[in-house]
């Protein structure tokens, strides 16, 4: 059941930021390093915060690639380098959750938080929700920094991936 789920939530990932990055497209480089108030200020500060994240926990989760050791790491300063970097990190992410099974999902997992690094153990499936739901939120701050210039922002709800794409 959980590998189903991680699989469309991977898929969703993906189409979610393929559209963000889309509308971020129209700021220009001068207003996306602009503080808009956002946690981390700008949606240059968020998109590398997001990138940032994943490679942390896919680090954690894999034992391979780059991670950086602060949340707030600026990975690109400029914005397509970091729409590349963005859509390689999602292509693996989805790679990931393919290869697992459940008894994997199921499996104990350890790490140490950047923040507080002591030993944390738990499941690696609540662990791959977490990552999830941690783009879900900082989209949704990208979205308002959008919004708050003005532009269009695009729909990111899971219910239009899924009535877009057919999962079901």
């Amino acid at each position: 059941m959980y590998h189903e789920q991680l699989e469309t939530l991977a898929a969703y990932n993906s189409w979610a930021n393929s559209r963000l990055f889309k509308a971020a497209s129209a700021l220009g480089p001068e207003r996306f390093g602009e503080d808009r108030g956002v946690f981390f200020r700008s949606m240059s500060g968020t998109l590398n915060h997001l990138l940032a994240a994943d490679r942390i926990w896919m680090r954690r989760f894999t034992g391979e690639g780059e991670a950086p050791d602060r949340l707030d790491a600026i990975l690109f300063e400029a914005f397509e380098p970091l729409r590349e970097a963005r859509r390689a990190e999602d292509t693996r992410i989805e790679a990931y959750v393919a290869s697992l099974d459940e008894a994997r999902l199921a499996a104990p997992f350890r790490y140490k938080p950047i923040t507080n690094p002591v030993d944390v153990s738990g499941r690696l499936g609540p662990a791959l929700f977490h990552l999830f739901n941690h783009q879900t939120h900082h989209r949704g701050q990208a979205h308002a920094v959008l919004t708050g210039f003005g532009l269009p922002a695009p729909g990111l709800d899971l219910i239009a991936f899924i009535r877009e794409t057919g999962r079901d």
